[in-house]
């Protein structure tokens, strides 16, 4: 088995501040495991709908999630503010793969990493479609590493 590379914060090219809440503490004091699948949720949407115009409520083509994964590295928990970094690692025709990194505000060690697949799909067919031009715009310049005003960004 390989050794698993640990991603640094220089490879997330977006960052998203997020404040843990109460409710993701688990029995044990820290933030529940599937609470982070929330988070990753939390960054890509919200990527897409500032930077790609993703319309969530009325767009015709939405993203579904068909995998996701996690690798937790050190525990967090209310109240530690977070901020969540996104990258693409693999861009498709009508599929996506995001890298997304959860940090302690400020530090530059990953607390817990994985990864977030997107398939776009036109809401009443159910069928996958070519990812539209503006959400792929955004994306390939997560893909590139330029920001979203097209020049590299300043990692908080």
């Amino acid at each position: 088995m390989s050794e698993l590379e640990i991603p640094s914060r220089g490879e997330y090219r977006h960052f998203q501040s997020i404040t843990t809440r109460w409710m993701d503490n688990d029995l044990y004091g820290h933030v529940n495991n599937v609470t982070y699948y929330s988070y990753f949720d939390t960054v890509v949407n919200a990527y897409l709908i500032e930077h790609g115009g993703l319309d969530i409520h009325a767009g015709s083509i939405v993203g579904f999630v068909v995998n996701s994964s996690c690798t937790y590295r050190r525990g967090i928990a209310f109240p530690d503010r977070i901020e969540a970094g996104l990258k693409v690692d693999r861009l498709g025709n009508s599929s996506v793969q995001y890298g997304v990194g959860i940090f302690l505000e400020g530090d530059d060690e990953v607390c817990a990493f994985g990864q977030f697949v997107h398939v776009f799909v036109d809401r009443s067919k159910n069928a996958p479609v070519q990812i539209p031009a503006g959400i792929r715009q955004a994306l390939e310049r997560l893909q590139t590493g330029q920001g979203e005003d097209g020049v590299a960004p300043d990692t908080p």
